[in-house]
């Protein structure tokens, strides 16, 4: 992985624009409170009050992100955000923008990250070099931040992990010293489900300087089960040691695993879908991406998805194998083969069972993945599973473009996006797993490869399951029962869900009349 970027540049306003929105920014006590799920909710709800509400996130760490078509950019650009902000903006009612998450951090190595500012890359920086370097993108931040302030009634500003992490206050762009920057009014977040959350609200008052603490208005208790006046006793005393009022208590969100994770912590849950039909093993990589590419399978009820963690085998009675995405193909490759899932793949095609490579996943089914320039690591070559006749190269350009286009090969419709570096070339591609046709009049676009023995398919479309004609008629080529699912359609409702709950659990003028 290089030390170096490229140089921080982004588009300066040559007019001040007015800053018209008010804005509240929900930090939380630690990483997967639910600050993600609490503003969208919120988005949702003020959105339907008649609010124009925005959401941003200054900085985010994901390796689940989504591709954006910005308003203020060329017809042709695209650029990549955080998942979770993309959903937000879709509980706006908006289309998301690279404004709403202006940098993200994708994990590429234990120390060091893939840099995307405003949408594009940067280059690959460890993490020490991104600390000392990070202060100079806070003027795109700012940036970003009053360009969605100047079209907005309300801008919900979503912290990233502990905001009382003091060793880095200095150089921090998302927390306290984003908020003394643009002067916004704080809500801490606690989260009563992993416990401690006395100790945590507590303890960051006692960790941050006192003009941070003043500008804290309040705290908020999130995934409550059961009796609260139980717990009523521990807010007297959180509030009696810090001065901060408790502003209300979210119990547990029911539909929450109806809604796209961020954070791969997501995936200790159990198998999601039916307990029978048809079952999909998926290997939990260690730098995994885009894992809500399997959300519409485990939504059907007559499939069950099964993430394979570290440790375990991939169960012998699989119908199929999905690979999924990777923000490291070659590493995760070596953990393939470091937890004989390599050898567990092998064999499940040698007796008659499926395997489905996406993106990074689709590049390790091949015969080889080279990185000559060190993009995702060191540089080198990795051999692959040899079940594709391809090879792929990391390098180039990243690939950023949005699908929805008719697909010959099934005669469905295809939506999704591509999300990468890889080049892939071999005999392999003369055999495609989708053709895609634009409607433009141009021959349909080959996409992706099938084996010899049709039982092997990889593409670099993420999100192609979530497309309900596609995914009904996938299951039926592979021997299981489509149900009368409309995927996009379950994802709104538990949106709307997602904003009632908030709804009926916070008292959302007291919070609107906190913003400032």
């Amino acid at each position: 992985m290089t030390d170096q970027l490229a140089p921080i540049v982004f588009t300066p306003r040559t007019v001040s624009l007015p800053r018209r929105a008010r804005a509240l920014m929900i930090q939380g006590t630690s990483s997967d409170v639910g600050k993600s799920m609490l503003v969208a909710g919120l988005c949702r709800a003020y959105t339907r009050r008649g609010l124009v509400v925005r959401p941003f996130k200054a900085q985010n760490m994901s390796n689940n992100a989504a591709v954006v078509r910005d308003a203020d950019a060329p017809a042709e650009a695209r650029g990549e955000i955080g998942r979770a902000q993309a959903l937000q903006a879709r509980a706006c009612r908006v289309p998301a923008s690279i404004h709403m998450n202006p940098v993200l951090l994708k994990p590429q190595t234990n120390i060091g990250s893939q840099v995307v500012l405003r949408g594009r890359v940067l280059g690959n920086c460890p993490a020490r070099i991104y600390h000392q370097m990070r202060h100079g993108l806070m003027p795109a931040v700012v940036d970003s931040y009053e360009r969605l302030a100047a079209e907005a009634d309300l801008v919900l500003v979503e912290g990233a992990g502990s905001g009382a992490e003091l060793y880095l206050r200095n150089s921090d762009i998302t927390n306290m010293h984003l908020a003394e920057t643009l002067d916004l009014p704080v809500v801490v977040l606690g989260d009563l489900d992993r416990g401690g959350t006395m100790a945590a609200i507590v303890g960051t008052h006692a960790l941050l300087s006192s003009t941070d603490r003043a500008r804290v208005a309040g705290y908020l208790v999130n995934k409550f089960r059961g009796d609260f006046s139980l717990f009523e006793p521990a807010c007297e005393i959180i509030s009696e040691r810090t001065g901060w009022p408790f502003l209300g208590v979210l119990r547990w969100f029911e539909q929450a695993d109806r809604l796209p994770a961020e954070d791969s912590l997501a995936l200790e849950r159990p198998a999601t879908g039916g307990a029978g039909g048809l079952k999909v093993a998926v290997p939990h990589l260690s730098r995994i991406a885009n894992f809500d590419d399997l959300d519409p399978l485990g939504a059907e009820p007559g499939v069950s998805v099964r993430w394979v963690h570290p440790g375990h085998p991939i169960p012998r009675d699989s119908d199929v194998i999905v690979l999924p995405g990777s923000k490291a193909t070659r590493s995760d490759l070596d953990v393939l083969r470091r937890e004989g899932w390599d050898l567990d793949i092998l064999a499940h095609v040698r007796g008659g069972g499926r395997v489905v490579g996406l993106c990074a996943g689709f590049q390790m089914l091949g015969r080889v993945v080279r990185d000559p320039t060190g993009i995702e690591g060191p540089p080198g070559e990795t051999p692959g599973l040899g079940l594709l006749d391809i090879e792929t190269e990391i390098g180039g350009e990243k690939r950023l473009i949005e699908i929805d286009m008719l697909d010959h090969a099934s005669g469905e419709r295809v939506t999704g996006y591509e999300m990468h570096m890889g080049r892939t070339t071999g005999p392999g591609l003369a055999r495609p797993w989708l053709l895609l046709d634009d409607g433009s009049g141009a021959p349909p676009r080959p996409e992706g490869a099938v084996s010899r023995c049709g039982r092997v398919t990889g593409a670099y479309v993420h999100g192609l399951f979530g497309a309900d004609g596609f995914r009904a008629r996938w299951l039926d080529r592979v021997g299981a029962q489509a149900a009368a699912l409309d995927f996009e359609a379950r994802t709104e409702a538990a949106i709307e869900a997602l904003a009632d709950h908030v709804e009926a659990n916070l008292d959302l003028d007291a919070l609107l009349a906190l913003a400032r």
